[in-house]
């Protein structure tokens, strides 16, 4: 379209030609590049306006413009849709689309607008939005965690050392309500324990957990089959909710949590940086305190808060909360010695025998320690703190060995008789010394190996020095032999005795007596 005042600008030349140069049509239009019938529906507009020439000094081109070409009034003026009322309608419900919330205005509004309209404008209101509001995030369906970049020094008030606290984020995805606490670390523990934390703190369960790829939730990332820890598996078996973690490198799959955790930095953090917090709790009361004011505080392009979305949005659609709270228990992977334990934490618990050699779980909880096959469980222990310690059901020792049959005690002390009778005696010490003489196999199989390392010619002297400082274990004659001490001497013992000499300045014994 030209310019208006450019128009009015020809429209006062055409009137000017037309009055004073006394043209006809066809010829103004050749002055002017318009055409003759623009010409004569210029001098009708005038005429009807009843305008004569020269037009009054104080007309600018605006009025000229409102006399001459007025805005053609609304015939049909369709009603508009509530763009607020249909977005949180989308929220709400999980299966409602756009095509029945235009039916259902079309019945109110038999006149109203088309479906495409419909659309179209609701996607254009939405764009009007701050970017993480765009996304059609259903009520108590997704809790998207992370961790802030951002850590907060707290004091050791005894010490004056400074710890940096890492800080956890947990967003509901349909109303934005948030929460956030202080940790020590983002390990699994304070993982685990931040999410239970989280759960409580929202009343309820959605039903799907959205984190980020951290090793304290996933064990490996992969756009379509990542791998959760088993930990933070069980912990949502307990919850009876789904992990979907964000794929690597996509940001816009955990927008909620990244819009959330600024929020956080800026909203709790910048209010922080002049506190001096001495104890995690101390912190974490005064994030507590501001995370009620971040979630009462009105949003700036909706009506409401993130609390009163919250009510209205998510705590109907979230699930119960179970019985008790999830216990935290650790997740390893281990295979059974020939002796048939496993080592957990430098502790040894048995299995039946008949797993030996075969890779198995261990769940390790604060009081239990239990070992699953193929996720059925073969064992279980009472946990203990003792290192090198040997926790053994009955139970599971073998009635006969069979195919471990030649690793009996005798075997081993006549294995250990081939590189010499020290060696032997060091053996049969350990198998003595045991509550359970298959618990002497790994120390003898140790053993086995340092001959298979050193030769059976130092072995037997690291043995046999062993024997004489009382202390015939494995991590004895390792130390020995690693030191290279089985080729010296042992003081006190007659290897150690060196002939005397004899020499005018030598008094010798008898001078004392």
């Amino acid at each position: 379209m030209p310019n208006k005042r450019l128009s009015m600008r020809k429209l006062r030349e055409v009137l000017r030609l037309h009055h004073e140069g006394h043209l006809s049509a066809r010829a103004i239009g050749r002055c002017l590049a318009l055409s003759p019938a623009s010409v004569l529906n210029y001098l009708e507009r005038v005429s009807q306006a009843a305008l004569s020439w020269p037009l009054p000094e104080e007309m600018d081109d605006e009025q000229l413009e409102r006399l001459l070409f007025p805005p053609e009034p609304k015939v049909d003026v369709r009603p508009e849709p509530d763009w607020e009322q249909v977005y949180h309608e989308l929220k709400r419900h999980k299966h409602l689309t756009l095509r029945l919330l235009w039916q259902e205005y079309r019945e109110a509004h038999p006149d109203g607008y088309r479906y495409s309209w419909f659309c179209e404008h609701f996607r254009l209101w939405c764009r009007s939005l701050h970017v993480v509001m765009r996304q059609p995030h259903r009520a108590g369906e997704k809790l998207f965690v992370d961790y802030t970049g951002q850590t907060v020094p707290v004091v050791d008030a005894s010490t004056g050392e400074i710890r940096q606290a890492e800080v956890f984020v947990a967003v509901l995805g349909a109303s934005n309500y948030t929460y956030a606490e202080a940790t020590w670390t983002q390990g699994l523990p304070d993982w685990i324990g931040s999410h239970t934390r989280a759960f409580t703190f929202f009343g309820g369960v959605p039903e799907l957990l959205v984190p980020d790829n951290l090793k304290s939730g996933v064990l490996k990332a992969h756009r379509y089959e990542p791998e959760a820890n088993p930990t933070y598996t069980e912990m949502a078996v307990h919850y009876d909710v789904a992990i979907i973690p964000a794929r690597v490198r996509k940001p816009r799959d955990k927008a909620k949590v990244e819009n959330a955790v600024l929020v956080v930095e800026r909203w709790i953090l910048a209010r922080l940086r002049n506190h001096t917090h001495f104890t995690l709790g101390e912190l974490n009361q005064r994030i507590a305190a501001l995370v009620e004011d971040l979630n009462n505080e009105p949003f700036q392009k909706l009506s409401g808060s993130r609390r009163s979305f919250f009510e209205s949005l998510d705590r109907p659609a979230l699930r119960p909360l179970p019985t008790r709270p999830y216990d935290l228990a650790i997740w390893k992977k281990v295979t059974v010695h020939i002796d048939y334990h496993v080592s957990v934490e430098g502790h040894y618990y048995s299995v039946p025998y008949q797993f030996v050699g075969q890779p198995i779980d261990i769940r390790l909880t604060e009081l239990t320690v239990e070992c699953f096959l193929r996720g059925k469980r073969v064992a279980s222990h009472a946990r203990r703190m003792k290192r090198g310690g040997y926790t053994t059901c009955t139970e599971h020792m073998p009635e006969a060995h069979r195919h471990y049959a030649e690793w009996t005690p005798q075997r081993l002390v006549d294995w250990a008789r081939q590189s010499g009778e020290a060696t032997a005696e060091v053996v049969a010490t350990i198998m003595r010394t045991r509550a359970h003489p298959q618990q002497g196999f790994r120390s003898c199989l140790g053993i086995m190996r340092l001959g298979k390392t050193y030769g059976t010619d130092r072995l037997e002297a690291a043995a046999r020095r062993a024997l004489l400082i009382g202390s015939p274990s494995f991590k004895s004659i390792a130390s020995i032999l690693e030191q290279g001490l089985d080729s010296k001497p042992i003081a006190g013992s007659e290897e150690d005795r060196e002939t005397p000499i004899h020499h005018t300045n030598i008094r010798g014994p008898r001078y004392y007596n």
